[in-house]
C-alpha cells in the first residue's frame, strides 16, 4: 500500500509538463547602452552592471529601474504572459497530467515568460545641472511576422 501511495505522489509531481520541462523560473536580461548600469527590482533583485541576466521567477511582475552616473535613468515594467512553449506545456496536462498537471502549471507560473525580456534601454546622458528624472520605458509586442508590414528597428517606444 505504502508503495503504491509513494508511486502516485510522484506520478502526481511529474504530472505538470510545464513545470516539469519548463521550471518556475528563467532568465531575465537586463541590457543598456551604455553598458555598466546598475539595474534594480521592484521585487528585491538587482544586478551590479549591465548586461545581465537574473533569474527571476516567471510569476514575476515588477518595474526594473537602470541607473547610471551622469545619465537618466529608465524604468521598464515587466509583466508575465502564457508563452507559446508554456502553452504547449500545459496543452500537454490534457494527455498525461489531467486535471492536477495543469493547475500545478497554474500555479507554478511555468506556463508564464516574463516580457520584455531581453529588456535593452537606451540611456540619455544628462546635461551639466539637469535633473536625473526617470524616463519610463513601454514595450508593445511585435506583430507576428505575416502581418507586420516592416520589421521594426527596436520594439521599444519611449514616452
Amino acid at each position: 500500500m505504502f508503495r503504491f501511495v509513494l508511486i502516485a505522489l510522484m506520478g502526481l509531481s511529474l504530472s505538470a509538463c510545464a513545470t516539469v520541462v519548463r521550471g518556475t523560473s528563467e532568465d531575465w536580461v537586463a541590457e543598456s547602452e551604455p553598458s555598466g548600469a546598475r539595474v534594480e527590482t521592484t521585487n528585491g533583485y538587482s544586478c551590479p552592471s549591465t548586461p545581465c541576466a537574473i533569474d527571476m521567477p516567471r510569476r514575476s511582475t515588477f518595474v526594473a529601474t537602470f541607473s547610471k552616473d551622469g545619465y537618466e535613468s529608465v524604468e521598464v515594467h515587466v509583466s508575465n504572459e502564457i508563452a507559446g512553449r508554456g502553452a504547449a506545456g500545459l496543452a500537454g496536462n490534457v494527455l498525461i497530467g489531467g486535471v492536477i498537471g495543469i493547475g500545478v502549471d497554474a500555479v507554478s507560473g511555468a506556463a508564464l515568460d516574463l516580457t520584455p525580456n531581453p529588456a535593452r534601454v537606451t540611456m540619455r546622458e544628462l546635461g551639466e545641472g539637469e535633473e536625473n528624472t526617470p524616463a519610463v520605458m513601454h514595450y508593445e509586442r511585435s506583430a507576428p511576422e505575416e502581418e507586420a508590414e516592416e520589421e521594426p528597428e527596436d520594439d521599444v517606444l519611449m514616452n
